[in-house]
């Protein structure tokens, strides 16, 4: 039998990027289930969300943001710490680099060994790594909420923590006027979920509950594409609590057994694999988010570091 290829060390093939416009001034761009980043024009600056893997990347997306709008990055907002969400921060130019208290914390932690576990895994986003000056670090923490004033009639953007999710630093960026939430990977639509670093019960619940109470009109997910509508943003959510729940619901019961890691794996993907597998990164994903589970399940509280070594050995140990 042939070896399946770790992670998405095969995925080499170029993605189509789409901009999207979803309001005046709010700009999204998805790239076929590779990591979404947006912008937001304020009267005289750019909030811009995530920053991609690479300063390379990152000047590539603004150049298309350019056809746009000339204004300078003022805010560069983090989502979470993610390497192919941070390591493009150089390319912007920004004045302010927000993310949570929680994140920097775990750029503080783990940072290093992210990097190197994500470019393993995914090199491909890594373009021209040797771009990268560094750790990428926020300017400017919070433990809640701050608000950024658009300026003239263009209404404000809500930077909130909602919860622990994806992972224990997760930001949206919520704008009441535009209905517009910039969800990053809390909630995914027609993506499969990474849940390596996630706190599954948490997520599935209270901090979903919190992104659906805002009611947004268009959504764009951490991967896939942008939802419009409240039946698509709803649908989105769901989908999101979905996966989470059947994992939950399949680890849970092996690891209730006293069963295997391996046996939780396959439960969950078969469980998992006629709805979900012809996704972006399914495959990718499932054994780091089962090991993860499992650890959650056993009573380990915070994610154990991911590093290249680590990430080798699960994905041996659950490969058929």
């Amino acid at each position: 039998m042939a070896t399946k290829p770790f992670a998405s060390s095969a995925d080499l093939t170029e993605k189509r990027q789409e901009l999207e416009i979803l309001g005046d001034g709010v700009y999204a761009l998805t790239a076929e289930g590779d990591p979404n980043v947006g912008a937001i024009e304020g009267e005289d600056f750019l909030v811009c969300f995530e920053a991609l893997a690479t300063p390379v990347a990152a000047r590539e997306w603004l150049a298309r943001l350019r056809e746009h709008t000339d204004k300078p990055v003022r805010y560069l907002v983090l989502s979470h710490y993610h390497a192919v969400r941070v390591l493009g921060a150089s390319a912007f130019d920004a004045e302010v680099i927000i993310a949570h208290d929680n994140t920097r914390a775990l750029i503080a932690e783990r940072g290093k060994e992210d990097w190197e576990s994500e470019y393993g895994r995914m090199p491909r986003l890594f373009k021209e790594p040797a771009s990268i000056p560094g750790l990428t670090w926020p300017t400017l923490t919070f433990s809640d909420r701050v608000t950024i004033d658009l300026g003239g009639e263009r209404g404000e953007v809500h930077l909130r923590y909602l919860g622990r999710g994806h992972t224990e630093g997760d930001i949206v960026a919520w704008l009441p006027k535009q209905r517009v939430l910039f969800a990053g990977d809390l909630v995914e639509a027609q993506a499969a979920l990474y849940t390596g670093d996630a706190f599954h019960r948490e997520w599935a619940t209270s901090t979903l509950d919190n992104v659906a109470a805002l009611g947004a009109e268009a959504l764009v997910g951490g991967r896939g594409a942008v939802a419009r509508g409240r039946a698509a943003v709803d649908a989105a959510i769901e989908q999101t609590r979905h996966f989470l729940e059947v994992m939950l619901r399949e680890v849970g019961a092996v690891h209730e057994r006293g069963g295997t890691l391996r046996e939780a794996f396959r439960a969950a993907h078969a469980a998992l694999v006629d709805r979900y597998g012809g996704w972006p990164i399914f495959e990718h994903c499932m054994p780091f988010d089962v090991a993860r589970l499992w650890d959650e399940l056993s009573g380990v509280e915070r994610p154990v570091i991911w590093t290249a070594q680590r990430d080798r050995e699960v994905w041996d140990q659950l490969q058929d």
